[in-house]
């Protein structure tokens, strides 16, 4: 099928001319690094979480900020971490990156996130870790989790990289666990191309995720090389090059300056995506309680071939052939080979995972979607079933 209007690109960034100024800004500079706008940055989501500022870090990625907070917790070899197999690989591959070993626990069918009851039978004397995923952006059954954590003397870490705007029971997400990691990823909804943040409850242990993100040195380059003359630093830790740079942050700055903004277009975009969809023999995600607020990030739907008539991968073609750029979130990782091999999981381990892996779709939900585009999005679901 020839398409004669754009393709309307997935998770395309909503850039304004801000964000395209103050990156002019920091080129003029002279200052690329981590520097002014990475600490303007780390001020601005500090008080956009409700956090101590010095206990809030920008980072390269949200994957640096799940392998420190790990690292912080004192994760390593023999231990072991419970997670969710609907997630991306980063999850799980941060947690290998210790030297421990992920455990998953399945999800809630209808919520798609983590099941309390399921982590709850995966608790072993080597678990020293609980991580759960807000997926799509509605935040998991955080009283649960963090009531058996406290009975087992668990640390908490919230994987926050669809759920920046999303609270629970009136709490923020990251704030309610030890740690809260967060991506600006480019195709999330605060974006600074590449980049990350981690809350930390405890300050001390925020320090030294500072440390250990730029090399385990004891001075950045910003201090080193300031006006007020060349300070000397000392290696106190095998650190990382985790650090995010001021070229990022001069993005995120501006781009958490419409974050609410932003949420409402995708609220209106996706409860207008629920009403169309009703009488289509799809599987919508569920509505979020009154005690949530949604993030918005994704709009899945669950694709039965049973009961549409068309597989997964033909409605992802279907739906491409007209113009409609798609995603999958997420094929659960039991299904791919690198863990099947050296981990020994298998898909029937975690049926409601797989099952949804194995059927959901992602449509666009970005905020700068025009009327007409959204009419399209609607129109090709409807075309790519029939």
């Amino acid at each position: 099928m020839m398409v004669s209007q754009p393709f309307i690109v997935f998770g395309a960034p909503d850039i304004a001319d801000a964000e395209i100024q103050e990156v002019l800004a920091t080129l003029q500079s002279g200052w690329l690094g981590t520097g002014p706008r990475t600490a303007a940055f780390e001020a601005q989501f500090a008080a956009f979480k409700q956090w101590p500022a010095d206990q809030v870090t920008a980072l390269n990625s949200c994957t640096a900020a799940l392998h420190l907070s790990l690292l912080a917790a004192g994760v390593g070899p023999g231990d072991e971490v419970i997670t969710t197999p609907l997630t991306f690989c980063a999850t799980a591959n941060a947690i290998l990156h210790t030297g421990a070993t992920p455990v998953l626990a399945d999800v809630d069918p209808v919520s798609m996130n983590i099941d309390p009851e399921q982590i709850e039978r995966k608790i072993s004397a080597k678990t020293k870790v609980i991580l759960p995923v807000h997926f799509a952006g509605l935040p998991c059954e955080m009283d649960a989790i963090l009531d058996m954590a406290a009975r087992h003397k668990l640390q908490v870490i919230e994987d926050c990289a669809h759920a920046v705007e999303a609270s629970y029971r009136g709490r923020p997400t990251g704030t309610m666990g030890d740690y809260g990691c967060f991506s600006f990823y480019a195709t999330k909804n605060v974006t600074s191309g590449e980049g990350g943040m981690v809350l930390a409850r405890d300050p001390e242990r925020s320090r030294h995720i500072k440390q250990l993100s730029l090399h385990g040195i004891t001075r950045d380059a910003w201090k080193r090389f300031s006006d007020e003359g060349y300070a000397h630093y000392q290696v106190e830790h095998a650190g990382f090059k985790y650090n995010m740079m001021d070229l990022q942050a001069a993005i995120g700055i501006h781009q958490l300056h419409r974050v609410n903004e932003g949420w409402e277009k995708r609220q209106t975009l996706w409860h207008r995506y629920q009403h169309a969809f009703a009488g289509l023999p799809v599987t919508r995600p569920a509505d979020p309680t009154a005690e949530v607020r949604h993030g918005h990030h994704l709009y899945t739907l669950l694709v039965d071939e049973q009961r549409c008539g068309v597989s997964r991968d033909q409605f992802l073609s279907r739906m491409t052939s007209q113009g409609i750029g798609v995603g999958v979130h997420y094929l659960a990782l039991p299904e791919h080979p690198y863990y099947q091999q050296h981990l020994g999981w298998k898909p029937q381990d975690t049926p409601h995972a797989t099952r949804i892996g194995r059927q959901t779709v992602s449509l666009p939900l970005s905020p700068h979607l025009s009327n007409e585009d959204i009419a399209r999005v609607i129109d090709a679901v409807a075309l790519a079933l029939a």
